[in-house]
Parts: C-alpha cells; structure tokens; sequence
C-alpha cells in the first residue's frame, strides 16, 4: 500500500506530497514548487528515500523545485505530458512574473501520457491526462488505496483556473466529469492547494461539476 503526506511550499501554499511505498520506504515527490529544505526534512523525518519526481503540470509552484531537487538528489523526473513543455521551457520567465528566484528549467527523463503508469516502490500508479488548467496536465491514481493526485484540475469546492495560455474551461470540465468521476465517488483526492476532498462530495456540492450544475 501507499502513503502519503502533504507539505505546503511557496508562497502559494502549494500541495506538495510526499508519496511512499509502506513496504520498501521508497517514495516519490510529487510537485516540489520551492522549499527544497522544508520538502527534505520531511523526507528525513519520514525515513524515506527518494527515488524520483513526478510532475502534475509545469506551473512554477508546482514544478518550480524541480530541476534542483532532482540534481540535489540524483533521480529522475517523470511528468507532465509533452503539452506542457512551454511553461517549463519559460520557468525563467515565470519566476521574474512570481518573484521566484533562481528558478531553473528541466527536462523530464520522462514525459507522461494518458494511461502510463508509474512506479514507487513496488506500488504502481496510473497516469490520467487531464487538460483544461493547462494542457499537459497529469493526475496520479493509485487503484488499491483510492487515492488521485490532481494538482490544480479540482480543489475542494472549486476547480482550476483556465485563464492562462492554453488552459480552457470547457476542456477542464470534461476532464473532472469524464476521466476523475468515473473512478469513484469513494476516491480522496489531494489537490494542488487546500483541504483534500472525496470525488463524491466534490460531485454533490461543488458549484462548478456537482452533477446539479
């Protein structure tokens, strides 16, 4: 089984996990936006080892630690889909936007596509591409423990900006109702800002995609 543990980086108060596999102790970082230090000492503190980095999407709180955790720890990087290239690619221009300094682009060894999967440990995770906020946007399944990472596709109560280059809303709509949904009103989710949620009380009451909208 899996586990995992949320720590809140830069000044957006991005989400970002630490995912592990309980019976190996390896694990991944998922969206290491900045706050390297922080995101190690839990690492430390949680007596994991890390052995790669996945990518929900290039947005610079997400992906802006990316490039120097990854070199601070030798492991590779898996995600976003290609799509996204451009926002990693412009990393440099959007930490002058943000005041994010030093900020560095990458390359992943490994760009992600609708129905991969991923590996942490002996845990495997599938990989659901899901435009709309950006367009090579990734979320993280893992079946057995009902649990998605979805970045900023959904939040509790809300859904993700579609107002920056290539994002689009009716994309983003389909992408919740059609790839997130159908998984399971019993899957938690873990978005890329605030409190984690169920698809199912996101479904009930979420004035954007409750099935009522």
């Amino acid at each position: 089984m899996i586990d995992c543990r949320i720590v809140p980086v830069t000044p957006f108060e991005q989400n970002c996990s630490i995912v592990w596999c309980e019976r190996t102790r390896k694990a991944a970082v998922i969206d290491p936006g900045g706050d390297l230090d922080r995101i190690l000492a839990a690492v430390d503190k949680l007596g994991v080892t890390v052995e790669k980095i996945l990518v929900t999407h290039g947005h610079i709180d997400h992906a802006g630690g990316v490039g120097a955790l990854a070199r601070q720890l030798g492991v590779p990087i898996e995600g976003p889909q290609e799509e996204d290239r451009f926002w990693i690619e412009g990393m440099p221009q959007q930490s002058k936007m943000f005041g994010f300094p030093g900020v560095e682009s990458f390359e992943p060894d490994r760009w992600l596509h609708d129905g991969d999967t991923v590996t942490i440990g002996e845990e495997t995770l599938r990989v659901i591409h899901t435009p709309g906020h950006t367009p090579g946007h990734v979320v993280f399944f893992h079946e057995q423990a009902r649990l998605a990472i979805v970045g900023d596709v959904l939040f509790a109560g809300s859904i993700g900006r579609t107002d920056f280059p290539r994002g689009d809303h009716t994309t983003l709509i389909r992408s919740i109702r059609e790839k997130l949904f159908p998984l399971g009103d019993d899957v938690s989710f873990v978005p890329g800002h605030g409190p984690a949620s169920t698809f199912g009380n996101e479904r009930a009451t979420n004035p954007y995609v409750a099935d009522s909208a």
